[in-house]
């Protein structure tokens, strides 16, 4: 079973970058993409970057321009560089398999844009 952990989050003042990083583990089978999500609170969970196994990528609306996602050769390690943070930006991130597993879902990395 896969087990993915996010990591690099943190507080940045608005204006700032971050870079976080999801590192998967274990059987990792047939997939088509994977991507990091967000969750703000009161809101639902949201996908803001994927990348497909042939790295087409694709970006919400909300984050194009600012947000890249890449992976590293082997599809251990999948990064989201996030720069020019707004405070709307702020909400805990998770990488998950595009459509996400269940199991996938880790405990993510919380991201506070704030001065």
């Amino acid at each position: 079973q896969v087990q993915l952990v996010e990591s690099g989050g943190g507080l940045v003042q608005p204006g700032g970058s971050l870079r976080l990083s999801c590192a998967a583990s274990g059987s990792i089978f047939s997939f088509n993409a994977m991507g990091w999500y967000r969750q703000a609170p009161g809101k639902q969970r949201e996908l803001v970057a994927s990348i497909s196994i042939r790295g087409i990528t694709n970006y919400a609306d909300s984050v194009k321009g600012r947000f890249t996602i890449s992976r590293d050769s082997v599809w251990k390690t999948v990064y989201l560089q996030m720069n020019s943070l707004k405070p709307e930006d702020t909400a805990v991130y998770y990488c998950n398999f595009v459509p996400p597993s269940t199991p996938g879902w880790g405990l993510g990395t919380q991201v506070t844009v704030s001065s």
